[in-house]
Order: C-alpha cells, then sequence, then structure tokens
C-alpha cells in the first residue's frame, strides 16, 4: 500500500509528522530517504510532537543516535556516516524494542531493520513544497497510512 502527500510548507510537514506520531504503536520502525535538506529532521519534529515529546528535536548527525522519551521512547537515528561501516554497534535491541524508531539514510543499516516497516521517501519540490510517498512494508502499517487524513 502507497500513499502520496504533499505539503507546501514545514508546518504542514510537521502536521503530516504528528498525525504519523500519533498513530504510532510500539515496535515501529518508520525510514526516512531524501537529499539533504528534504525535510527529514522537520517531519520527525512533528513525529515527536504526536508522541507528546516536549525536548527539541534535532538531527542525530554527528552523535548517529539520539533518544526522546514521551508516550513512548523515540529511537531518531541517522545513519548517513556509517556507509561501508560493518559492526555491531548494539541497535537492534533499539529498533527492536518497545519505542518508535525513526532511521535517516536506512540503507546503510538495511539488514537491521526486518520486513515490516514504514518507508517514506521525501522529494524536493521546489523552496517549501515537498511530496511524501509513504509505502507500508505489512499490516499494521497499512492500517496507519488507511488512518492519515491529510
Amino acid at each position: 500500500m502507497e500513499k502520496i502527500v504533499k505539503t507546501n510548507k514545514p508546518k504542514e510537514t510537521k502536521e503530516l509528522g504528528k498525525q504519523l506520531g500519533l498513530l504510532a504503536k510500539e515496535n515501529m520502525v518508520f525510514t526516512l530517504t531524501g537529499d539533504l535538506g528534504a525535510g527529514k529532521t522537520t517531519l520527525t519534529q512533528g513525529i515527536a510532537k504526536g508522541l507528546n515529546i516536549e525536548k527539541t528535536v534535532s538531527s542525530p548527525t554527528f552523535t548517529i543516535l539520539k533518544i526522546y522519551h514521551g508516550r513512548m521512547d523515540l529511537y531518531h537515528f541517522d545513519v548517513y556516516r556509517l556507509e561501508g561501516l560493518h559492526q555491531d554497534l548494539g541497535f537492534e535491541e533499539m529498533i527492536d524494542g518497545d519505542g518508535l524508531t525513526v532511521i535517516e539514510w536506512p540503507m546503510y543499516i538495511q539488514d537491521m531493520i526486518g520486513e515490516e516497516f514504514l518507508e517514506i521517501e521525501i522529494k524536493f519540490i521546489e523552496e517549501e513544497v515537498r511530496e511524501f510517498v509513504l509505502k507500508a512494508n505489512g499490516k499494521a502499517y497499512e492500517e496507519l497510512l488507511g488512518e492519515i487524513q491529510l
């Protein structure tokens, strides 16, 4: 199942993220792909709002992982710097844990993700306009996409 959503400004991107956060259930994984500056962190900020996370969400580019606490934990990965690195970093426990995992640049740890996840591709259309292609991989994610109201 696939759904395409277009946003015209960062506020709308955050609203999409908030809906995703409100609908998320424990042990879900969202993967985010898109060029640098496409809106991956902006979307994740909205997801955090939907999880009732008060702390400001920023990109974990240099730390690889940031953990936020709300209605459930949010594990925010940016694995861009792990390209070509093959070692056990202990991420599986979080990906398989009780929180929601959001992974930017998932292609670098694809073998850790499993078969069921929500794939979100972000396309830069123009200055503030983005297109989100959401692809459900698994029944729980199909149900989640069916509930999005935009």
